[in-house]
């Protein structure tokens, strides 16, 4: 065969590369990348990466945003071509493919970012584009409901498969993606950051199913930035830093100080560095708070230099009354105090007159603004402080302020005029603290400051609220993580369904057993039996 021919059948994008597209290689991995690399404009995102998935396996991916696991991934599904660089899958070389080829050669993906046909059933979703048909060529939805009930049983999952999108919480969200996969009878699933809005019961849930698909002959590779959850369900651990391969190790073999040095080359000693701040006169004050659909009378106080921890399940309402407190929402009864003194505030204008900032927990949906700049994405919602008495900004100041905002919260940009979703979760995390910081806040809600951090940047935000903290700043800081809101807290309010079950003032011999308790408010029963099981001890 002409050489020139040979060369046409090998991997085009990889030069390096001469074997023969299909040729079987070996059985002992389902998917092998060699020496990946990726290049877009201006950008090396890949650098030679390497990854090994056996059959069978969960397999973790980790590093910090921006590492480079998110390009990886996407090339693996079809979505990305690698610039040079081959993969096999299967036990076979493969040539350049798309994400429909990488389905029917058995490879799905979950992404992070769920995009349902919300208004459609879940049967409708679950076979999308591939509808059975009947014999004249009309959808066959007696058919198409017969087999999803089945793939829903198969995961564990009761619903009708009538049910319409809309009317499911994002966990069953993601169990009908999880349907879908195995509808591909796929051989290995890429699952992103599936456990970041999933409170612990569902986490459960989720790992079972894992486990129940690992079971099957399936592989299945996880990406989180829990590093309990890592080490709870994973098999091996791949690690990227940098767009570049560091290593792959057992989970078992792999202490989580040697696993956190892979991922950032540093050494981090505390992942959260609370310190001591002193605590001021009471701040903001809350009585008998309550929105008729959300939560009813919930009241607490905040004192300045204090993080007050606000920590319960999904649907507790913890959102819902920061929202109210901050506008965006009305309440049905209650009062607010600042400083002593009553405030109505009746949008979040007013919130921000009065001192407030509210980092919101969904980043991308109401935080963020993708096609605006980093400087833009800061300034929103200060721009009248820059503008002249023409009405027009005052371009150099506005630089001046982003420039030091970005420096001091250590923002990895190019440029304050990069659009800010060229940027890492991380980074634009930080972009937003930047904004709410460029308003000079005294009372600042947090919610969910982590979620889909990095644990690198995680650390760096902690420290950077505990610094805030000890400037006299008063904070309430929402987490669905349980060692987060209990390491970082002063005090923690619980909540469960709508009410206040218990406000924690001693974190310090508080255990994750006793706060899960509070949010399932079952406080009660733990407490009896924890007196019971020393009763029985004193006993023997």
């Amino acid at each position: 065969m002409p050489w020139r021919k040979i060369r046409a059948m090998a991997y085009r994008e990889s030069p390096r590369v001469f074997r023969i597209k299909g040729a079987r290689v070996s059985d002992e991995f389902l998917l092998e990348m060699k020496n990946i690399v990726k290049t877009f404009p201006g950008v090396k995102a890949l650098r030679g990466v390497a990854l090994q998935v056996r059959p069978g396996e969960i397999h973790a991916l980790l590093g910090e945003n921006g590492a480079g696991k998110s390009t990886l991934m996407k090339c693996i599904a079809g979505i990305y071509r690698p610039t040079s660089g081959e993969i096999l899958f299967d036990g076979k070389v493969q040539g350049p493919y798309n994400p429909s080829e990488a389905l029917k050669m058995g490879i799905s993906m979950i992404h992070q970012e769920l995009s349902p046909v919300l208004h459609r059933p879940i049967m409708e979703n679950i076979w999308l584009g591939r509808e059975p048909l009947t014999k004249l060529g009309f959808v066959d939805h007696k058919k198409m409901y017969d087999k999803s009930k089945n793939l829903l049983k198969e995961i564990d999952l009761e619903e009708d498969p009538r049910t319409l999108m809309a009317s499911l919480t994002v966990a069953k969200m993601q169990m009908i993606e999880i349907a879908k996969a195995v509808s591909h009878n796929s051989k290995l699933i890429i699952m992103d950051e599936p456990t970041s809005a999933l409170t612990e019961r569902e986490i459960k849930q989720l790992f079972t199913i894992m486990r129940k698909l690992k079971d099957q002959g399936k592989s299945i590779i996880f990406i989180s930035h829990k590093l309990d959850e890592v080490y709870e369900i994973a098999d091996r651990i791949t690690v990227y830093r940098d767009g570049a391969f560091i290593g792959a190790e057992n989970a078992k073999d792999l202490r989580v100080d040697q696993l956190i040095n892979m991922m950032v080359g540093r050494d981090v000693n505390e992942l959260f560095p609370k310190v001591s701040c002193p605590i001021g006169d009471v701040k903001l004050e809350i009585r008998g708070f309550s929105n008729r659909k959300y939560f009813k009378d919930v009241s607490f106080t905040v004192r300045e230099g204090e993080i007050l921890g606000i920590a319960g399940l999904v649907g507790a309402g913890r959102t819902e009354v920061v929202e109210t407190l901050f506008g965006m929402r009305p309440k049905t009864s209650g009062e607010v105090f600042i400083d002593g003194k009553k405030v109505t505030i009746k949008n979040p204008a007013e919130a921000i007159r009065h001192g407030m900032a509210w980092l919101t927990e969904d980043r991308r949906g109401s935080g963020i603004f993708p096609m605006l700049s980093v400087q833009l994405n800061i300034v929103i919602a200060t721009i009248p402080k820059f503008l002249n008495k023409f009405g027009l900004i005052k371009n150099a100041a506005l630089n001046k302020h982003c420039e030091e905002y970005v420096q001091k919260i250590q923002v990895k940009t190019p440029s304050i005029y990069q659009h800010v979703e060229n940027l890492s979760g991380g980074n634009q995390q930080k972009v937003l603290v930047a904004r709410w910081l460029m308003t000079t806040p005294e009372i600042l809600f947090l919610d969910e400051p982590t979620r889909g951090i990095d644990v690198g940047t995680k650390s760096e935000i902690h420290r950077l609220i505990t610094k805030l903290a000890g400037e006299g700043k008063s904070i309430v800081m929402i987490s669905s993580e349980l060692p987060e809101v209990m390491g970082m807290s002063d005090r923690i309010m619980v909540m469960h369904q709508g009410k206040v079950t218990g406000i924690v003032e001693n974190t310090k011999d508080l255990t994750q057993e006793e706060l899960m308790a509070y949010a399932t408010d079952t406080v009660d029963e733990y407490k009896n039996m924890i007196k019971r099981d020393r009763e029985a001890t004193n006993d023997r």
